[in-house]
């Protein structure tokens, strides 16, 4: 290990970027895998090992190493220094016992992960980590296979998405598409059942939706709802009914009463 007593120290600089440091936008546009993310927490940190990412850096707790440096000590360089010296560096006001730096993973194309999702989830217009990485790890829990964002949605494996996620993001693939629209009109032409949630009251309750053998579920940002180009893609328009007076839930909570109704019944046997 390499103790580090300054902050400013240049050989841990990569550990102060933020995340258009980590990852510039061309790079988050580039299927290929490209730029930096950034781990925190040894869960995160063995979650990131396990899906295959390549680490390229630590930074950890010099008095308390967590026991997940064993691995990465065999692998990357460590750097480790007390509480207050991490905090700084990494802007935490509680600095985790570990913080890695991975390169990013290829993501999947749109077509591929299209053919081979049976389970998909939809993005459009969430721009909040903490609502991604959530709808990331419900997806993931209730059997679902595939995450979809449209472009201006917020990116998985920013450091929040990866912390409330707590790096299940990493083990759900997903694929970005720059035309929506065109994507869902192109899954229902499949045979694929697409199911755009909605607070509307004229919506089909989402109990009284039929599953099939492969079904999607759109969801958009809370204030604004789907574009409409969005809704009238969609095989159906679907509502979780609620009491009066309430009319929609935070999308991460909607996503998961969706998913675990039309789950598989792979997952539905799972379950008994």
């Amino acid at each position: 290990m390499i103790v580090i007593e300054d902050p400013d120290d240049r050989r841990v600089a990569p550990f102060r970027l933020n995340e258009r440091g980590l990852t510039s936008r061309a790079q988050r546009r580039d299927d290929g895998g490209d730029g930096l993310f950034m781990a925190e927490g040894d869960l995160v940190v063995e979650r990131a090992l396990e899906a295959g990412c390549v680490p390229v850096m630590a930074l950890i707790d010099a008095k308390h190493p967590p026991a997940i440096v064993e691995r990465l000590a065999a692998l990357v360089p460590i750097y480790s220094g007390g509480e207050r010296l991490r905090a700084a560096i990494t802007k935490l006001g509680m600095p985790y016992s570990v913080v890695a730096l991975f390169q990013r993973p290829p993501r999947a194309a749109v077509a591929d992960l299209v053919v081979r999702s049976r389970r998909l989830v939809i993005v459009e217009a969430v721009d909040n980590p903490v609502n991604i990485g959530s709808i990331a790890r419900n997806a993931l829990a209730l059997g679902w296979d595939g995450l979809l964002l449209d472009s201006t949605s917020a990116d998985p494996l920013a450091r929040r998405a990866l912390r409330v996620s707590m790096g299940h993001s990493l083990h759900l693939p997903h694929a970005r598409t720059d035309d929506l629209a065109a994507t869902v009109n192109a899954l229902s032409a499949a045979g694929v059942v697409v199911c755009a949630l909605t607070p509307a009251t004229d919506a089909l309750p989402l109990d009284e939706v039929p599953h099939a053998e492969r079904m999607a579920v759109i969801v958009g940002s809370e204030r604004g709802g789907l574009t409409p180009a969005a809704m009238e893609a969609a095989s159906y328009r679907v509502s979780i009914p609620m009491q009066d007076g309430v009319d929609s839930l935070n999308v991460a909570a909607a996503t998961a009463i969706a998913c675990w109704q039309l789950r598989s019944a792979t997952t539905s046997a799972a379950d008994r």
